[in-house]
């Protein structure tokens, strides 16, 4: 099923929820469904005691959470649309966002957020359409490089610090940690070869774009782009800092060096089997940069109870437990941006890990490549990739046919 014919679906079927369907007030206790990319178990340990908390409120209200695999959870969530059996709340991928915000499938949701005048406008930004908030970005967070300091010292190396902290420096100690060691050097998190957006946390630093500002135009065969993927290239079979393709490496496993990801991520250190760091991504040839993640959740117009969702969200999002979810999920809220309260939700991260990874990186980010069609266009570009994941892939040329698949669909 093409996500454009999905979405296509989800409209009629939620202007006819909007029109009868949807309606909350029925008599009875009320199941609500969420669904999620997590099943991490700290993540669901969080989100199931802030849900008790609302219902021992609202005796009446259960919510139960749906952990999606991430590689398909946004097909999994549009066939639920189309086939009829939406969730009543759902979390959205930024990547997805330009299709859901502008579907119509969501209902907007400024009558359901408390003290929406601090939410960030930077946060904002990819959830709003016509100034409505049509999705709330619960998460907002920035890339950066956690580092196994044990297993650099065991190979001899020493993580580079300020002006040293370049990407060239980066993958040479990554290298000389992965020949030393027998470990791998640095993991892209959740790339492995399928997620290309997932290497944007690297090629931005060159100030290469998948497509232009107004999103119509290819920039995978420009020159900074070129220059980026080189690098990854060479990374991978040259210098073999990066695992190739079919080898999988856990750094929260201690089977890598360095990975690239958010603090999310955190939690799967508690264990103390080996001493880390978190640094911001390293230094580009343009300069110092941010890449960020974003997640947004918002109320479906098919859900069978929209009031209640709605009051959930409000409760879920609310300024307490937005400060909970901290922890995990930096907050769009610019109160709760500051070193001193991301700490206390926070306790594995220091103040100037927090400062200069998240709070930094929110401030002078970017956010990961988002655009129409998105699912469409992901595909195309992982397949015509494929070529460059081997040694003697002619770089330029794989990018040139990635904007041959793709630009027909950015010019729409």
């Amino acid at each position: 099923m093409k996500l454009r014919a999905a979405f296509a679906s989800i409209v009629l079927l939620g202007s006819v929820a909007a029109c009868g369907g949807g309606d909350s007030s029925s008599d009875g206790p009320v199941t609500l469904r969420m669904t999620t990319w997590s099943a991490n178990e700290a993540h669901v340990k969080l989100f199931t005691q802030i849900a008790a908390d609302y219902t021992a409120a609202h005796p009446d209200v259960t919510v139960k959470f749906d952990a999606l695999p991430v590689d398909t959870y946004t097909t999994t969530l549009t066939t639920q649309l189309a086939g009829g059996n939406p969730p009543d709340l759902a979390w959205i991928l930024e990547g997805s966002a330009p299709d859901f915000v502008s579907s119509g499938a969501l209902v907007p949701l400024d009558d359901a957020i408390e003290n929406p005048a601090e939410l960030a406008p930077s946060a904002t930004a990819l959830w709003k359409q016509d100034g409505k908030l049509i999705a709330y970005p619960f998460s907002t967070s920035p890339f950066g490089v956690f580092v196994n300091t044990d297993l650099l010292a065991s190979a001899g190396q020493k993580l580079p610090s300020g002006a040293d902290w370049t990407w060239d420096n980066a993958i040479a100690v990554a290298a000389a940690t992965a020949a030393k060691t027998g470990k791998q050097g640095l993991v892209p998190r959740d790339f492995e070869y399928k997620d290309w957006t997932n290497l944007a946390p690297i090629f931005d630093g060159w100030g290469a774009q998948a497509w232009s500002d107004d999103g119509k135009t290819c920039g995978f065969d420009q020159q900074p782009m070129v220059d980026a993927m080189t690098f990854i290239h060479q990374a991978i079979f040259t210098k073999k800092a990066i695992p190739g393709p079919g080898v999988a490496a856990d750094f929260f496993a201690g089977e890598s060096a360095m990975t690239i990801t958010q603090i999310s991520r955190a939690s799967l250190l508690k264990d103390g089997k080996f001493t880390w760091d978190l640094v911001p991504l390293p230094t580009g040839p343009t300069g110092k940069y941010s890449v960020i993640g974003q997640g947004g959740v918002g109320v479906l117009k098919q859900g069978k109870h929209v009031d209640a969702a709605k009051d959930f969200l409000k409760f879920f999002t609310s300024d307490a437990n937005s400060a909970k979810l901290a922890q995990f999920f930096p907050p769009p809220r610019t109160p709760q941006l500051t070193a001193d309260t991301l700490a206390k939700s926070n306790p594995l991260l220091s103040k100037e890990q927090l400062q200069s990874v998240v709070i930094d990186g929110i401030s002078n980010g970017v956010v990961k490549p988002s655009h129409a069609d998105n699912a469409q266009i992901n595909q195309a570009v992982r397949s015509a990739l494929d070529p460059m994941w081997k040694a003697d892939a002619d770089v330029p040329a794989v990018l040139k046919s990635v904007c041959t698949a793709i630009q027909p669909v950015l010019a729409k």
